[in-house]
């Protein structure tokens, strides 16, 4: 084959699949991605030697191993290191009758996010949070296929919050996200504080005016800024798996369905309003750029 037959013919991405907010959105236009099932990438094969018996020889097999793709495994990851400091610090504040105080909840979450969002947002998209994926998935700029493995990652690392039980058990109540007020008022400060954060996330993942760190910053100051206004109300979740496995470990459920509908309809609002609003010439600039230079870490 001649090379210039060679160059003509289609690449394939280096890691199919990889999502906004923060992996290299390119666009308005989402990137296609191959139909390639993400598990296909990780798997290994072995074979077995023949073992000898008194008839003769058993015959030789093989097995396959399946791999999470790098992305998932960065997923899970990132997911477990933020429910890890968000519950971990509230229990933490509980034992120490508040000692750690709103702001040093609030902080802990939002530099979290900023440490997860740049050490894995370039191989994951730090996503942490299936009401991003699905309000991305929505507006097409993350597959629907790969959702529910996304998804699967974020629940998994929730219910990794048991590890957080054995610590500090009998004080894991410390760190559950549960209404203080009714559930009217609760409905609404989730929507509201999810809105603000897809709204910021929308913004620096598909615009063009945040680029390298302050894209962390942003969002981790978002994460802030939405603790100190409901964190005394509802714990200021903003993520259905934020409160899943810490009200799993802990077998609180009190008010459980509000954050698991109002973070998913709020994030729906904020990346479609934001979506709506953006300037045409955003658009028109970003498809300028040259691919390499929409990685997050730029």
């Amino acid at each position: 084959m001649d090379p210039e037959d060679h160059a003509s013919m289609p690449s394939t991405a280096k890691t199919p699949g990889t999502p906004p907010p923060f992996g290299g959105f390119t666009g308005n236009k989402p990137t296609r991605t191959p139909k390639k099932s993400l598990l296909s990438k990780g798997s290994n094969c072995f074979s077995v030697e023949t073992w000898p018996n008194e008839e003769g020889n058993l015959p030789a097999f093989t097995c396959t191993i399946i791999m999470p793709p790098p992305p998932v495994v960065a997923e899970f990851i990132g997911t477990l290191i933020l429910i890890f400091a968000g519950t971990a610090t509230a229990t933490v504040n509980q034992k120490t009758q508040g000692s750690e105080t709103l702001i040093g909840c609030a902080a802990s979450s939002g530099l979290a996010v900023m440490i997860v969002i740049l050490s894995t947002g370039h191989s994951s998209g730090a996503h942490l949070n299936p009401c991003l994926t699905i309000a991305f998935a929505a507006l097409k700029h993350f597959p629907w296929a790969q959702v529910p493995v996304y998804i699967g990652a974020q629940m998994l690392a929730s219910i990794c919050a048991f590890i957080l039980k054995g610590v500090f058990d009998p004080i894991m109540c410390g760190g559950v996200t549960v209404p203080s007020v009714n559930y009217g008022q609760a409905f609404a400060l989730e929507f509201i504080i999810t809105f603000n954060l897809m709204f910021v996330v929308t913004a620096v993942a598909t615009g063009t005016g945040a680029v390298g760190e302050s894209v962390g910053i942003t969002v981790g100051a978002t994460v802030i800024l939405n603790i100190l206004i409901a964190g005394p109300a509802t714990g200021a979740s903003m993520n259905a798996v934020r409160t899943l496995g810490p009200a799993i470990a802990a077998r609180n459920f009190k008010g459980v369905w509000i954050y698991f509908t109002a973070p998913i309809l709020g994030a729906l609002c904020g990346a479609g309003v934001y979506t709506a609003v953006k300037l045409p010439s955003e658009d028109e600039e970003a498809l300028k750029q040259p691919s390499g230079a929409q990685s997050f870490r730029r």
